[in-house]
């Protein structure tokens, strides 16, 4: 039985796009393993706070990632 978790900065998502990370993994993984697969992959999305996410050494928030969805540098 696949688990998939996945980690993303809290607010950056709404809930459906969470939704939506939900269903494509669980497509790709039914792509890959076959449609016996579909269900008992378990796909988890985790949020983590703004802020305790760090990368490079710099902390990450909400409004770091959502001025990178714009194409804009945080």
């Amino acid at each position: 039985m696949p688990l998939i978790q996945v980690r993303v900065i809290k607010d950056v998502f709404s809930k459906e796009q969470k939704r939506q990370i939900v269903t494509k993994l669980t497509d790709a993984m039914v792509m890959i393993e076959g449609e016996n697969m579909r269900g008992v992959t378990w796909c988890i999305v985790e949020e983590v706070e703004s802020g305790d996410w760090g990368i490079g050494g710099n902390a990450l928030t909400t409004a770091d990632v959502q001025a990178l969805a714009r194409g804009k540098a945080a």
